[in-house]
C-alpha cells in the first residue's frame, strides 16, 4: 500500500519534452482545458500552460496517468499565472460557450 503523501508526490510530477518543434510530450496534466489546431490549453500539476503553434493535433492521451503527446510546430508555450490565466480561460469560455 502506497502512503497518501508519497502517492501525491508520485502523481504530482510534471515534465515537458519537445522533438525538434514538431512534437511535445507533457505528463502531469489534470486536463486540456481547450484545444484546437493553434492552441492548447492544458491544465498541469504546475499550473495552466498556454501551448500555441500551427497544424496541433494529439497523437495520444492517457487520462489516467496524465500524459500527452501533441504534434504540430511548436512555437510557444507559457505557463499562466494570476490575472493573465483568468483573462485565458474567460476567452476560452466565451468561444466554447
Amino acid at each position: 500500500m502506497i502512503d497518501k503523501n508519497i502517492e501525491e508526490i508520485i502523481t504530482s510530477n510534471h515534465e515537458v519534452k519537445i522533438m525538434d518543434r514538431r512534437q511535445i510530450y507533457l505528463s502531469g496534466v489534470k486536463k486540456i482545458s481547450s484545444f484546437d489546431n493553434e492552441e492548447f490549453l492544458l491544465e498541469t500539476t504546475m499550473g495552466a500552460l498556454l501551448l500555441k503553434g500551427e497544424g496541433l493535433e494529439i497523437l495520444r492521451l492517457d487520462t489516467h496517468d496524465g500524459n500527452v503527446r501533441i504534434k504540430g510546430k511548436i512555437n510557444s508555450f507559457t505557463y499562466l499565472e494570476g490575472k493573465e490565466k483568468m483573462k485565458e480561460e474567460s476567452v476560452f469560455a466565451k468561444l466554447f460557450k
